[in-house]
């Protein structure tokens, strides 16, 4: 069968393809040997001479831009399932190239970067195999050539003549972008899994080690485990049917094996139960025999209410009897006593009637006082009403008094205003005094126009201090805002790193404690200065850069180092020295060279922060020499970049670092291309230290002028004060001198109004002489209502006579039915007292009757109450109960059940106490386990008979046709080894399970040695790659896939070994 194999002529320390796990991209070396593929420098396979037949040779007349390598002609056919074609376009290192591999053993031979594993790659990826079983990179997407956006793969392998009419292609495009492969059958549209039922169906095994060996899985070949070693043999040497029995032999092992260890642990179980019953079966029947007796003792105080309901029952029928008894005597006595009370009820009607009369005339006194009382009150209204009348008089007289005064005086004022209108008024100078006054005024004016000075100032001063006031609150908002940023930063770092979060807080309080300042980790200290490159710097960093607390001397290093692993105990704590400053740190370039390198910036330019952090970041992540770009790299930037001294940088969308390699030439370079991954720290920014320190010193400064503001403030209010002490002083004196000036204003203008005040004078004389004339006329008034007051008054005392001599009559009267009241109260008693002792029999005899009714419903409520006991009892027993309810004696007393029930008591006395029920119930569950675990055991012996017929038939059929292909290949292996002086055999060992049989590998490398297993600990890295290779040959005749491939065949062998290798194939 055909197979691609590529052999090595050296073992090397490092990997023999340059190629990087994370990167698709490669640069080729310059040696002399090598063939270019297309005229964009990418690296194609070198042609090499070889004496084998199917060797790839370029074919000539293609032109550059696609390679085609073509095995030498033979007349061998292709198997089905075999590959015919292979087609690469932008796929890693190859622009476009074209494979057409023989029917037979295919080598492909060059030096290291020439693309060898690439195609080993396409066969994979092309078939429909995932990324997982070449061990390089995880994505399809990274195997597109770099700068370009898509690969193609096109494979043909050969047709089934009975199946197809043509060889099948498929056809595999993986895009960039996405990471994702679309497939086509024959240029029909189809998918992964149609692609790979479609190899399976050639026996194609790409996940099978054995039959395809990629260079990065041949460590993994060299562990694999005699075991899967097995399995893995099968797959490429036997049809599936022997797979399938392999399984299914394991599979029945593993039931039988579980069979077997529950048959052993139901088997313990089982013996354990019995041993247990057999102890204790004395004992659980005495329990039973007691629990007997305690369902009796439990059915007898259940039937405790039925003697107690009867006994009631009977009570009841007897207080019913007494009480009909008690009434018929009731009313017996009733009839005879009648005639004797007959005359106590009809001197009870009279005295009724006579207390009637005697309550009508005590309502006749009584309406009698109340018109008396009535004539008495407008008796004393009358008498209160001269009283007024004789006030009013002495008024008007005292009024007249006061009028008589009044005349007097006013022609006393008369006189005398007439008098000093004859004399001279005093001289009086106004000019002078308000001359004075406006001087005065006009210094207050002055002072007033300067307090008002005074007061613009403070106001501008006040509108200035709240000016800067508002300017502190503004900047201490924005500090605090600042703060609240710092607080996120610091969240993200507690929740990065507890240990770290730790640290920082006690760092913050103990600063003072250092030589110098010791700063926090980047994510509390630093921030992006521009949003747009955010997760490009994020990229940059690790894990552990962004923890990093930056020390500035070593005694503080070591100081700090203590305290935080010694004395807090914290674990995850980074911290790093630098006294250096970022002038230690140059770009390898100047910043205006960058643009011809399609780069906008260094990666410094874009972070801010305390420079010893910066240098710190610079020292780890090299920020100051890593570039920054704004937009995806072309390929002639990157090629300016590929051959300039830029190593690293980020563009919007991914990351390159070029890694060259000088034991290969100038030339020999990869490049690894990283996905920029999306900010998670700086993504809301931390504080700004700059503008933070900038916020607190403009607070201090406007501190320190509000307290300059008010100072002058308090210095123009003492000002103030003085000029309104002055202006306070000169409106006195005003004050002074309007008085003065209004009391001789006022004097020269009373001497004016004296005329007016004579002719006031005059006519307030003739007004008192007209009230003293008016006052006459009422006096004569008063005197005419006090007539007719006396009169009414006479009328009022004749009325109020007649009233009282009404009033004494009705006394009498009522006096005269009291009297009768009690001469019938008296009688009435005398009748009572001599019918007493008949009454007292009555009451004896209704008393008698009221009890015998209080017995009938005491003993109703008891036998009401004991019957809903009782149906209350019996809705929740159950029929024994009930059985042995009805058996008990219907004459049996509640004294006699009582008895009973202690004398059942009495025999549990007697008896062991404990908890019998629950020994009682644990003996009878463990006799069911006992009954189900024969039961299980009887069906679990079957069963595991039943399973060792199916491994017995199964094994029959598998292990012969197992040993006669181990057989084979032995032969095979045997004879190669013996081909280079060797020996070896191969077997089966087998063990009682089926899983660990194993592929035991026997090789014997000098004569003196008997054969010995293959493993790491008896042979050399050689001899094991002798061997392995020897053995991946041996399966060559027996196996079923259309093809096999090796990757690195050489791997591990010396010069000598690579040859006998070489001549046996």
């Amino acid at each position: 069968m055909p197979s691609a194999v590529t052999p090595q002529r050296r073992s090397r320390e490092i990997s023999s393809d340059d190629e990087d796990i994370e990167s698709s991209v490669a640069a080729a070396s310059s040696a002399a040997k090598r063939i270019r593929v297309n005229l964009n420098g990418d690296a194609a396979p070198a042609s090499s001479a070889l004496s084998l037949s199917n060797a790839y040779e370029p074919v000539a007349d293609e032109p550059l831009q696609e390679e085609v390598l073509r095995s030498r002609q033979t007349k061998a056919k292709h198997q089905p399932g075999s590959i015919v074609r292979v087609k690469l376009a932008n796929f890693v290192t190859y622009t476009s190239v074209e494979f057409l591999p023989g029917p037979s053993l295919n080598m492909v031979i060059g030096p290291n970067g020439t693309g060898k594993s690439t195609l080993v790659c396409a066969i994979c990826l092309g078939l429909g195999w995932g990324p997982q079983h070449l061990g390089r990179a995880k994505d399809v997407s990274e195997f597109v050539k770099h700068g370009e956006q898509e690969a193609n793969i096109e494979i043909e392998l050969a047709g089934d003549p009975q199946r197809h009419r043509r060889n099948p292609v498929i056809k595999c495009n993986i895009k960039r972008e996405n990471n994702k492969s679309t497939f086509s059958i024959d240029g029909k549209p189809s998918n992964k899994k149609a692609v790979i039922e479609l190899c399976k169906s050639f026996t194609i095994q790409i996940d099978n080690l054995c039959q395809f060996l990629p260079q990065d899985k041949v460590v993994e070949f060299a562990a694999m485990t005699p075991v899967e070693l097995l399995r893995s043999t099968q797959r490429a040497v036997a049809p599936q049917e022997m797979l399938d029995m392999h399984d299914e032999l394991k599979e029945n092992r593993k039931q039988q094996k579980e069979i077997e260890a529950k048959v052993q642990s139901d088997q313990g179980a089982l013996e354990n139960l019995e041993n247990w019953q057999r102890t204790h079966a004395d004992d659980v029947q005495r329990m039973r025999e007691r629990e007997v007796v305690k369902q009796r003792v439990r059915y007898l105080e259940t039937a405790r209410p039925f003697p107690k309901y009867r006994e009631a029952r009977d009570a009841h029928t007897i207080a019913k009897q007494r009480k009909k008894q008690a009434s018929d005597e009731l009313e017996a006595l009733k009839r005879e006593v009648e005639p004797s009370l007959e005359a106590v009820n009809a001197k009870q009607a009279y005295q009724q009637q006579v207390e009637t009369a005697t309550s009508a005339r005590r309502k006749a006194v009584h309406d009698a006082e109340k018109a008396a009382d009535s004539i008495d009150r407008k008796l004393k209204t009358l008498h209160d009403r001269k009283g007024e009348l004789e006030a009013e008089v002495e008024a008007e007289k005292n009024g007249g008094k006061d009028n008589r005064k009044e005349v007097a005086r006013l022609e006393q004022n008369i006189a005398r205003l007439k008098k000093q209108i004859e004399e001279q008024p005093p001289e009086f100078e106004i000019s002078g005094y308000n001359e004075r006054i406006r001087e005065k005024q006009r210094a207050m004016d002055d002072a007033s126009r300067r307090v008002q000075d005074l007061k613009r100032k403070q106001e501008d001063l006040g509108h200035r201090g709240r000016d800067k006031n508002q300017r502190i609150q503004q900047a201490r908002q924005d500090l605090a805002n600042l703060e609240s940023q710092a607080g996120q930063q610091e969240a993200k770092l507690k929740s990065l790193s507890i240990d770290t979060f730790r640290a920082w807080e006690w760092i913050k309080q103990h600063q003072d404690e250092f030589e110098q300042q010791v700063y926090g980790p980047p994510i509390v200290e630093c921030s992006v200065t521009d949003l747009r490159y955010v997760d490009q710097i994020e990229t940059l960093f690790q894990r552990g850069q962004l923890l990093t607390i930056t020390c500035q001397t070593k005694n503080d290093f070591k100081k700090l180092g203590n305290i935080l692993h010694d004395q807090m105990h914290l674990a995850e704590i980074n911290m790093q020295h630098m006294s250096g400053t970022l002038d230690n740190f140059p770009p390898p370039v100047n910043r205006d060279q960058l643009g011809q390198f399609g780069l906008t910036g260094w990666a410094l330019d874009y972070i801010s922060g305390p420079e010893p952090v910066m240098a710190t970041l610079c020292a780890n992540a090299r920020l100051n020499s890593t570039g920054m770009g704004d937009r995806d790299t072309s390929a002639e930037h990157f090629d300016l970049l590929q051959n300039g001294p830029i190593e690293n940088w980020v563009t919007k969308r991914s990351s390159y670092k070029i890694t060259r390699r000088r034991e290969y030439g100038p030339s020999a370079m990869s490049t690894n291309v990283r996905d920029v991954r999306k900010a998670q720290i700086w993504t809301n920014q931390p504080v700004d230290m700059t503008a933070k320190r900038d916020l607190q010193e403009n607070i201090e400064g406007w501190t320190s002028e509000l307290v300059d503001f008010k100072r002058e403030m308090d210095e123009a209010q003492v000002e103030i004060e003085k000029i309104r002490a002055t202006i306070r002083d000169n409106q006195d004196e005003v004050k002074t001198l309007q008085a003065e000036k209004a009391w001789k204003q006022k004097t020269l203008a009373d001497i004016r109004a004296l005329p007016v005040k004579l002719s006031q004078q005059e006519e307030r004389l003739a007004a008192a002489q007209q009230s003293i004339a008016a006052m006459r006329q009422r006096l004569q008034s008063i005197a005419s209502k006090q007539d007719a007051l006396t009169h009414e008054r006479a009328q009022a005392a004749i009325d109020y006579s007649l009233a009282v001599a009404s009033l004494q009559t009705r006394h009498a009267e009522l006096y005269e039915a009291e009297i009768a009241l009690i001469e019938a109260k008296s009688d009435l008693a005398y009748l009572i007292e001599k019918n007493t002792s008949v009454k007292d029999l009555l009451q004896t005899k209704q008393e008698e009757v009221n009890e015998c009714v209080a017995q009938v419903r005491h003993y109703s409520d008891v036998a009401k109450g004991i019957f809903a006991e009782i149906r209350q009892i019996m809705t929740g027993w159950s029929e024994e109960t009930r059985i042995f309810v009805e058996e008990l004696p219907q004459n049996q007393t509640s004294e006699e059940l009582e008895a009973e029930i202690e004398s059942e008591r009495a025999r549990l006395d007697l008896t062991h106490e404990g908890n019998d029920r629950g020994v009682i119930q644990q003996f009878e569950a463990r006799e069911q386990k006992i009954q189900k675990l024969r039961e299980n055991l009887e069906g679990l012996r079957e069963e595991l008979t039943e399973a060792e017929e199916r491994i017995t038939g199964v094994r029959d059929r598998w292990e012969p046709e197992l040993d006669r292909l181990v057989g084979m290949i032995s032969r095979s292996f045997g004879e190669n080894m013996k081909e280079i002086g060797c020996a070896g055999e191969v077997g089966v060992a087998k063990e009682e399970d089926f899983e660990d049989w194993s592929i035991k590998i026997l090789v014997k490398f000098r004569e003196s040695e008997p054969l010995t297993p293959l493993d790491s600990h008896r042979q050399s890295g050689g001899e094991r790659a002798v061997s392995t290779i020897f053995y991946l040959m041996s399966l060559q005749s027996l196996t079923r896939s259309p093809f096999r491939v090796v990757d690195e065949i050489n791997q591990g062998m010396d010069p000598r070994n690579e040859r006998l290798v070489h001549r046996r194939m």
